[in-house]
């Protein structure tokens, strides 16, 4: 009996140790290794009151025993675009800061802005002058200032207006033909059209391209070089409106088709803007008329500051239109600010021996082009769709005494001008885009041409029907097998 009952005790052992060795699905641990790993920390530890701070124990056992089988390294996170853009402007503002430089006093421009509620804010705005800094310093640059920045569907453009020490554009040279691409042009028959002739952009110091433009993406970005414009794009830039996407190599897609890509858009869309917003206090500058062009005739485009200009005073310039002028020449119709005749030939290709009939039978001169001259009032402007041109106020009624002129334009919304005193400053803050009043209209494709409709000598047979043809084929099998058994008659009758 005795026996059976060891063996029995034996048994509800095994099976109440088998049951404290069996693991948790959840923890993956078992009860007879925890119980023995706190037991084992209470005798090592003796804490007092032990039977209170058991379940403390447990805990903590139960902590010690987890394994955390994920890294508790944090991956090394991404640089944003804001954090690269920021390490660039970094630079920028570490640069070099040397105060002898060709920049306008950029607190006094931001404060004015400020006053008149415009331009881009003092941050962006002293980051900007930083930035143009920068460009002066890395192409030597006479004068440089903040043209302004036109706004984009991806990304925006910064200008900077500069004039540098030399103005001379390097001319692509065009290859000499070879003497066997010279007898093909001889081979082939040559077509009789004369193109009209093309009119030629004004040299990099005059006209619309007077001063360079360089545009950037944003602050602390590389500067970019825009090319010169010529008179074609200016031509087609009128008759477009597009919005820009912000990538200079994008292409233009309108009608008509635009001779260039976005870059050259945007030059075009500069020139066009420059000539029609920017405006000075009368009587700051001068015209000078002491050079002279190769016809004699003194250059509009110059101007020198008045040193004895004083100053209009607020109240003045924010009544009147006649107190402000536009230092920019005004872009002709052809393309350019100076007008060129193009049907004058070159001396060198006028025969002497010419006869005078030939003479009579060319056209007669166009008339030249005339604009108004430098320096006009803002008065003369004309209006466009009902809507005066200008729209003048001063920044603030309260304090008239520290109050400056503001003039907005509304033919091209975001071209702005202060004065105050002696000072005054342009910019131009938009689309890029010129007012189109109620509703913009694309022009019209042209009218196709219509067929040629002939005259008593010359007819044009019309085409024949399917059934006509049929029938004529029959007829010409029929004359033909006539014209067989004519033969074989002919040829029976010389038998006999």
């Amino acid at each position: 009996m005795e026996e059976n009952k060891e063996a029995e005790l034996l048994q509800s052992a095994a099976a109440l140790k088998a049951f404290l060795l069996k693991n948790s699905t959840k923890s993956n641990l078992n009860l007879y290794d925890h119980l023995t790993h706190v037991l084992m920390k209470v005798m090592d530890e003796q804490p007092e009151n032990a039977v209170d701070v058991i379940e403390d124990i447990s805990r903590d056992v139960k902590r010690s025993m987890y394994v955390d089988k994920q890294s508790t390294l944090q991956d090394v996170p991404e640089t944003t675009p804001a954090e690269l853009l920021a390490e660039k402007q970094r630079q920028v503002v570490l640069g070099n800061q040397d105060e002898e430089n060709p920049l306008p006093n950029v607190n006094e421009i931001s404060f004015f802005l400020e006053q008149a509620g415009v331009g881009l804010g003092r941050e962006e705005t002293q980051r900007t002058f930083l930035a143009l800094k920068q460009l002066v310093d890395s192409q030597e640059l006479l004068r440089c200032r903040l043209w302004g920045k036109i706004l984009g569907i991806e990304s925006n453009y910064y200008i900077a207006e500069v004039e540098g020490k030399e103005l001379d554009e390097e001319e692509e040279e065009q290859p000499d033909r070879t003497e066997e691409e010279q007898k093909d042009e001889n081979a082939v028959p040559q077509s009789t059209y004369k193109p009209p002739p093309v009119v030629p952009k004004e040299t990099v110091g005059t006209g619309a391209n007077k001063f360079l433009y360089y545009v950037c993406k944003e602050p602390g970005l590389p500067w970019i070089k825009l090319p010169s414009v010529t008179p074609a794009q200016i031509d087609v830039s009128r008759q477009i409106r597009k919005l820009f996407t912000g990538r200079l190599e994008a292409p233009v897609k309108s009608y008509p088709p635009f001779p260039g890509n976005e870059a050259n858009y945007l030059r075009a869309q500069i020139a066009r803007i420059s000539a029609g917003t920017h405006v000075s206090p009368q009587g700051f500058f001068l015209i000078m008329e002491e050079e002279d062009d190769e016809e004699g005739e003194p250059l509009q485009d110059s101007y020198d500051v008045n040193p004895d200009f004083e100053g209009i005073p607020v109240s003045e310039m924010a009544e009147s239109l006649s107190t402000w002028v536009h230092h920019v020449q005004h872009i002709l119709p052809q393309g350019r600010c100076t007008w060129l005749n193009l049907s004058m030939k070159p001396s060198e290709d006028i025969d002497e021996d010419e006869d005078m009939e030939e003479a009579e039978e060319e056209p007669d001169e166009p008339e030249p082009e005339v604009g108004p001259p430098l320096l006009t009032p803002l008065s003369q402007d004309a209006e466009l769709f009902n809507t005066p041109p200008w729209t003048s106020k001063m920044s603030s009624t309260l304090t008239s005494v520290h109050a400056i002129a503001v003039l907005r334009s509304n033919l091209w919304q975001g071209g702005h001008a202060y004065a105050s005193g002696k000072k005054f400053e342009n910019i131009y803050v938009g689309w890029g885009v010129k007012s189109a009043g109620d509703g913009f209209s694309p022009s019209v494709p042209p009218t196709p041409l219509k067929e040629y409709v002939g005259d008593e000598e010359i007819t044009e047979v019309p085409d024949p029907t399917p059934r006509d043809e049929r029938e004529l084929a029959e007829a010409l099998v029929a004359a033909q097998e006539e014209m067989e058994g004519s033969d074989r008659e002919d040829e029976s009758d010389d038998d006999y």
